[in-house]
């Protein structure tokens, strides 16, 4: 990989992007490289664009995936690398945010900065429901720039939006583009739908996952993380975790590792088993004696004296939302915190209920 170093000064620039930030989503913001050198003839597009680049590439990171492998005809385990993706600076401590799929099995994890440096990067949690990663590294102060936060609830069609990451091991490469659609649904490694997906058009290629999707303010909007492709090349179509999301699940890695999920406290059956009985909802296998879904009169799956299978409650809204599997019943459940009381709506033989459950934390006895 040939490694780009690519010093920039904070200073004066951060202030006027950080100043930026305050303006209205609607307003388009003073291009920031009034305080830099640039050639004349520029578009304010064209000084826009390079403002971000300089500003913000210091912060996006080369992620390097090495696994063992044995070897078959000696069984020695050698380190192989395995693949390659983005990261960025998540904070000033050294956490880099990176998706879940580019550090699967690693038994090692290299981040290298954009001044070329190597660190051997920890893994603090993993979220791949959402495709998320949080490392992090020990590095010196001046390698650790975070990207400032934007607020993805305020992006709009339209809009435009620029990503830098390293597609096919080409390091700190801007693309360009604008929101093409909000609100999509793709599907995360663990086969979980991740909801209110940002798609754009900028290029995301190979390697480019991981990396940050950016606003002509320089902030981050999204966390890229897939392409729709068949063959594999950028084809217009990417895809980006909201920031939003990635700012609620960053505190749950850091403190458990992983997506903290309070509990119901049933068991459900499968959404093939769902199908199988021909209902529409997730059908609760079993309670757990003394949860929160227990004590609220909630019940499972019965046998009469002959042996016939019966299903109990089958959960179709919780606080009005409908609920159609399993899937969207834990993506509810993921919004909320222990403590929380939700209105759950189930029908059991042809009857509706409502339930109060109040949340428990998923370590509780």
């Amino acid at each position: 990989m040939k490694k780009v170093a690519a010093v920039i000064a904070f200073g004066a620039l951060a202030a006027v992007i950080y100043g930026a930030s305050q303006q209205s989503e609607e307003t388009p913001a003073e291009s920031p490289v009034a305080v830099q050198q640039l050639p004349t003839g520029l578009t304010d597009d064209e000084s826009n664009n390079i403002a971000i680049y300089r500003d913000i590439s210091p912060s996006v990171v080369f992620v390097t995936n090495t696994q063992l492998r044995r070897n078959i005809f000696s069984l020695n385990a050698t380190e192989v690398p395995q693949g390659s993706g983005t990261g960025f600076v998540w904070d000033e401590s050294g956490l880099i945010v990176t998706n879940f799929h580019v550090v699967y099995r690693a038994n090692r994890v290299t981040i290298t900065t954009s001044s070329g440096n190597d660190y051997d990067a920890k893994l603090v949690g993993a979220a791949p429901e959402k495709d998320i990663a949080l490392l992090q590294i020990e590095a010196p102060d001046e390698e650790l720039q975070p990207i400032p936060l934007g607020d993805s609830d305020l992006l709009s069609v339209g809009r435009k939006v620029l990503a830098i990451g390293n597609p096919f091991a080409l390091d700190t490469t801007l693309t360009v583009g604008v929101v093409s659609a909000l609100g999509r649904e793709i599907r995360s490694f663990r086969n979980r739908n991740i909801r209110n997906v940002i798609q754009t058009d900028a290029a995301i290629n190979p390697g480019n996952s991981g990396g940050p999707l950016l606003n002509s303010m320089g902030e981050l909007v999204g966390v890229n993380t897939a392409i729709y492709s068949p063959s594999g090349a950028n084809a217009g179509i990417g895809f980006a975790i909201p920031v939003n999301t990635v700012k609620r699940i960053i505190p749950q890695l850091i403190e458990h590792g992983q997506l903290y999920r309070p509990r119901l406290g049933v068991e459900t059956l499968n959404d093939s088993w769902a199908r199988r009985f021909g209902v529409k909802g997730v059908p609760i296998l079993s309670v757990i004696p003394g949860d929160p879904a227990d004590k609220a009169g909630m019940i499972g799956v019965r046998t009469d004296s002959r042996n016939n299978i019966h299903l109990g409650d089958v959960i179709i809204a919780v606080d009005g939302e409908q609920v159609t599997d399993e899937d969207s019943l834990l993506s509810i459940l993921e919004q909320h915190q222990p403590g929380d009381t939700l209105k759950i709506t189930t029908i059991r033989d042809e009857e509706i209920f409502n339930y109060n459950v109040s949340l428990t934390a998923p370590d509780d006895d």
